[in-house]
């Protein structure tokens, strides 16, 4: 029986986590008092409670809504380097030992900042996390579907790659914003040796993991719920699939999956018709993550709870869905491999023998 207080005891690895998703209410409302900003609710409780209200109602474009207002607050150097160490605060009580948070810059620029002093500012932050929990990171950079500037982003990357910066990231609303219309800026990343993760197959279907893979090379897929359009599936076990399927199960494509926000979003009706546990069940190369913790009220140890409770997944599950994050991850193989080896398994085999101890 593997139990809620296991589970946050657990090392854990998270890949797929927005820095404006997860800023804690309290400090939305200290920085939008100090900034003059305007916000729905005052308190935090009542904050958080909006938040979720908002991001609950089963469509994308609206659950996107919320983050007017975690960015509005997150225009200056004080508020992205306390909101990026306060996010590695948080996770690490949670046993997080490896995060890759991902954030686009070009969202930061409503006050004196550019692109450049944006990401420093995150990594500021983040490297103060670090400082303070032991919890290693890399920072994603994220281009935004609806915007021209994701080759800006993309060098932007490039450049920081030696000082915390691990990938390249396409975000935002899929419909009507293909991958492929952003091809230059993967273009260059592939030239330049560097790391790819696409939102892809959350709000649109297929086609748009297709073109994340084949016209962009991403090397993670972001949600990737509607792969099931190229599976036919019987009960548990799927009878036919198609070449896409294929590919990403041949090739190992890691998909980050997102329990509570694909229901939110509406990217899966509930629990019971997700496809994580048809992936995982069938060996795709999948984990679970969080996506946005203040907008969906979670953490990847709720999401995990969420997974043995609702898919009778067992402490291996948990520690093979952990180790596939972490062989996933953008750092070099040999501190994944170190990972793997000096904390994953050593803290899973702890528990292992806590859990033979009580039977």
């Amino acid at each position: 029986m593997v139990t809620e207080e296991m589970i946050r005891r657990l090392p854990k690895v998270e890949l797929h986590d927005h820095l404006d998703g997860g800023v804690r209410p309290q400090t939305i409302i200290e920085l939008a008092k100090k900034y003059d900003v305007e916000i729905p609710e005052k308190k935090p409780d009542d904050l958080a409670n909006w938040f979720h209200r908002g991001a609950d109602r089963k469509n994308l474009g609206l659950y996107l809504e919320g983050f007017r207002t975690t960015l509005s607050v997150m225009q200056t150097e004080e508020a992205l380097e306390r909101i990026a160490r306060e996010t590695l605060e948080d996770l690490a009580k949670d046993n997080v030992v490896y995060v890759e948070i991902r954030f686009a810059p070009v969202l930061h620029l409503q006050g004196k900042l550019n692109l450049e002093k944006v990401v420093q500012s995150v990594l500021l932050g983040l490297e103060a996390g670090k400082e303070k929990t032991g919890m290693q990171y890399g920072l994603v950079l994220s281009a935004m579907r609806d915007q021209t500037v994701s080759l800006e982003t993309a060098e932007l990357a490039v450049a920081f790659r030696e000082k915390g910066v691990v990938g390249f990231d396409l975000a935002g609303d899929e419909y009507g914003h293909a991958p492929k219309k952003h091809l230059d800026a993967f273009q260059f990343i592939r030239r330049m040796n560097f790391n790819i993760t696409i939102h892809a197959g959350e709000a649109f279907g297929m086609e748009s993991i297709w073109q994340a893979i084949q016209y962009c090379g991403a090397h993670r897929i972001g949600h990737a719920t509607r792969l099931l359009e190229d599976m036919s599936i019987q009960g548990t076990r799927i009878e036919m699939m198609g070449s896409l399927a294929h590919f990403i199960k041949d090739k190992r494509v890691p998909m980050e999956m997102c329990l509570s926000s694909n229901i939110h979003t509406g990217a899966s009706a509930s629990l019971d018709e997700h496809p994580f546990p048809m992936y995982y069940r069938n060996d795709f190369r999948v984990f679970l993550c969080t996506d946005n913790r203040l907008m969906s009220n979670t953490s990847l140890g709720k999401e995990l709870f969420l997974a043995v409770n609702h898919y009778n997944l067992t402490l291996r599950d948990l520690e093979k869905i952990t180790i596939n994050a972490m062989k996933s991850a953008f750092i070099h193989y040999d501190e994944r491999i170190r990972i793997i080896y000096d904390i994953l398994k050593p803290g899973f085999a702890r528990i292992r023998e806590e859990i033979t101890s009580l039977s």
